[in-house]
């Protein structure tokens, strides 16, 4: 019956047209791009489906197998993306090591070995030189023949900058020409994106692909950036193309929302071996609506992915991450004060940190440093790799370094930090006493407050570039310097000064008190924590990191330290930062809305506008909506009685209208511009002569919320934070005034905190 409205006879004998709506249009209830959505209508339309099918259930066993599937498709979701994204994490974690490597030199068995493999099955390979064996050619040994005397050095020098320019040139470029929406850590517009804003692409297979060749490639060219934050980005475009299989997250916006929630899980299980850690981090700092059964399917999700990425073994270590630390000696309740001390420097770190790189980046949007991407990443690469190579703890990738500071020194350690005057006190083999620091460690001391400069400074103009950049690594990295500088500080205080107060009770002579791989951990758990002012999940991450439990006080104390200081000087993290400085429309729930002003004063139309523009429910056109809709720009319209009622029936999108009334005018027989437009239940008998009307009551929403015009904002704001509204219409003893949308109250809260309002971009 398409061509013809069936008309049949209704109640009281006025005729009732069938509505072509009931057969829901392809792109009626769909949003346009850069658009938020309607998570009270999602959840309502979701509602309806899931009863739709448990009432088939009932009628036969085709239908209780679709019932039955149907639940199951969630769990198998979380399956596929488990098994995916710890695929990819394998792939990335592998490739960036064997690259990294490339910069300084090639394994003659086969160039795709990396140094730790290419050594493996070597017989020549002497304890203290564990990584010098014949197969693995440096590059200055395959040029000029000698690996020693300065012009091999110099060779090493040019070979390492060069590669480092080529990776970071093939990566921005990638990034570049296929896909823009790549670069970055990810993070904050999937916070956005969760919060039920529309980005579209952003995690689609263009950028999965491209993010995750040109993370390889920014790890390996030694920028100062991690891949943990795009790992979380990686994970969340795995999830978002597999919910195109299943009908029922494909279609539902709300429903997809959940399964990013878990994918971030996803993310952070990969990046840290940390499944728990990413179920925690997903609930504290990424998601906006997370109920119990995602809490549960994240937890799967995460264990799958964490399983995957074990079956990979990319360090060949057994283990899940790269700094998996063993410390044997307890903490003393006085190591408590430095450990706070870090703590307090993590959060004045974090908080500078913050301030700078937001300063930059706004500096890059405003001037025309932003016109140059390429040349941008391409300086700021030649920079750090020319300033990194001389010193062999910037030289190394920021994982091995944070590993190195992790460790705790045993006998067998080869390296400078460990390079301690070995005094003849004979105790067990795995615990060492304190002993005195040579010359070595000195000088490790030195490069290490000299990386330490170089990492702070370097990060600020890192983070934000046009490559795929993770903020945790150089985080990390900063407070594991600072924290073993001040761990061996601390040894040797205790060793020269074994019979001060502080020391007297509990550090006799010989005995092994101090652990400095510890203070390290503390310190990177401080930086962490005051750079993203997370608690729960920092520690929860730390500590299944490297696998210290007994040390969760210490990691407690330093990033709750760290969160108050951070917080005393800037009350927003580097996610939230950079979500305002892009203009995203993200309503943070952390913060609080402490002004006294109503409804009244938010809404539009102002008093000084033009009066709100509405449809009326029976008066209308074809025609009069078209010309509504083209005149004015806004994304739904109210529906009232008449115009001089103003008494309000219901709000239409506009998408809906327009596709409504297109489908109409091809389906129908007889809608022409003077058709007349009703959104009653029951359509008025028409004259002959007149055109078929048009039945739009399908499209609008019968139940729109409405608040009074003497309601605070803060109950308002409440109310768009935990219903996830988009729109919320104003009324005065039920006649229309105005309307508030999610832009609207933002730009309030921007002026009311003396920001600029016209900051915030998408609508």
């Amino acid at each position: 019956y398409f061509g013809y409205t069936a008309v049949f006879m209704g109640v009281n004998g006025v005729p009732k047209l069938m509505d072509l709506l009931d057969e829901p249009l392809p792109g009626v209830g769909t949003y346009e791009d850069f658009n938020t959505i309607d998570w009270v209508r999602e959840k309502s339309k979701d509602r309806d489906r899931h009863r739709e099918i448990t009432n088939k259930s009932k009628e036969s066993t085709w239908a209780l197998m679709k019932s039955v599937s149907d639940a199951f498709s969630g769990w198998l979701l979380m399956l596929l993306i488990g098994l995916m994204a710890g695929a990819l994490a394998g792939g990335i974690d592998i490739s960036a090591h064997w690259l990294t490597d490339l910069k300084g030199g090639v394994c003659l068995n086969g160039f795709w070995f990396n140094h730790e493999h290419c050594c493996w099955n070597s017989n020549e390979t002497t304890f203290v030189e564990r990584d010098k064996c014949p197969q693995w050619k440096s590059w200055a040994e395959l040029i000029i023949g000698t690996a020693e005397g300065s012009f091999a050095y110099i060779v090493n020098y040019v070979m390492y900058v060069c590669w480092a320019l080529l990776f970071a040139f093939l990566a921005v470029s990638l990034v570049r020409a296929f896909a823009p929406y790549a670069c970055g850590s990810g993070i904050p517009e999937i916070k956005t994106i969760l919060s039920g804003f529309i980005i579209r692409g952003y995690l689609g297979k263009w950028t999965l692909v491209i993010k995750t060749i040109t993370l390889v490639l920014a790890v390996s060219s030694g920028l100062s950036l991690g891949k943990e934050g795009p790992l979380i980005h990686v994970a969340c475009c795995c999830g978002n193309i597999l919910c195109h299989v299943f009908t029922k997250y494909r279609k539902n916006e709300a429903k997809r929302r959940e399964v990013l929630s878990a994918a971030a899980a996803v993310g952070v299980s990969v990046a840290f071996g940390a499944p728990i850690g990413g179920v925690l981090f997903s609930l504290e700092e990424v998601s906006y609506y997370f109920p119990l059964k995602t809490l549960w399917r994240s937890f799967f999700a995460a264990l799958v992915a964490a399983f995957t990425l074990r079956s990979i073994n990319p360090f060949g270590n057994s283990r899940l991450v790269l700094f998996y630390v063993e410390f044997h000696s307890p903490w003393h309740l006085l190591e408590l004060v430095p450990f706070i001390l870090l703590g307090i420097f993590g959060g004045l770190w974090g908080a500078a940190f913050i301030r700078a790189n937001i300063a930059w980046c706004r500096r890059r949007k405003t001037t025309r440093l932003g016109h140059y991407p390429v040349l941008e990443v391409l300086v700021v690469t030649a920079v750090t790799a020319v300033l990194a190579f001389p010193n062999e703890y910037t030289r190394m990738s920021t994982s091995e370094l944070i590993s190195e500071l992790f460790n705790d020194c045993t006998l067998l350690d080869s390296s400078k930090l460990c390079d301690y005057i070995n005094v003849n006190i004979t105790k067990s083999s795995n615990e060492l006493a304190d002993r005195p620091a040579s010359t070595n460690v000195y000088m490790a001391m030195w490069q290490l407050a000299l990386a330490l400069v170089f990492k702070m400074l370097i990060t600020v103009v890192t983070f934000g570039m046009k490559v795929p950049s993770g903020l945790f690594i150089p985080s990390m990295a900063v407070g594991a310097i600072a924290g073993r500088l001040l761990g061996v500080a601390m040894e040797q205080l205790a060793y020269y000064h074994h019979d001060w107060v502080i020391f007297r009770g509990w550090c006799s002579p010989g005995a092994d008190c101090i652990t400095p791989g510890l203070y390290a951990m503390v310190g990177a758990a401080a930086c962490l924590g005051g750079v993203t002012r997370m608690t729960v999940s920092l520690v929860v991450i730390m500590f299944e990191l490297t696998g210290g439990l007994e040390y969760i006080v210490p990691l407690m104390a330093a990033a709750m330290t760290s969160k108050w200081v951070a917080d005393a000087i800037g009350r927003e993290g580097i996610y939230e930062a950079h979500i305002r400085l892009n203009g995203y429309p993200f309503l943070e729930a952390k913060e609080e809305f402490s002004h006294k002003t109503l409804a009244m004063d938010v809404m539009r139309p102002r008093r000084s506008d033009p009066p709100l523009s509405v449809l009326t429910q029976d008066s209308m056109t074809v025609e009069d909506v078209e010309t509504l809709i083209t005149e004015t720009s806004y994304s739904g319209f109210p529906v009232v009685v008449s115009h001089e009622s103003q008494r309000l029936v219901g709000f239409a999108l506009r998408r809906d209208l327009t596709i409504s009334i297109e489908n109409a005018r091809r389906r129908q027989d007889g809608i022409v511009s003077t058709s007349r437009v009703f959104f009653t239940e029951y359509t008025p008998p028409q004259a002959p002569s007149s055109p078929a009307p048009l039945k739009l009551r399908s499209v609008m929403d019968l139940s729109p919320f409405t608040v009074t015009d003497h309601t605070p904002m803060e109950i308002v704001v409440d109310i768009f934070r935990k219903l996830g509204l988009r729109q919320c219409l104003v009324t005065h003893n039920g006649r229309l005034l105005g309307i508030i949308t999610k832009k609207d109250i933002l730009k309030h809260m921007a002026q009311m905190a003396n920001r600029d309002p016209d900051s915030i971009l998408f609508n």
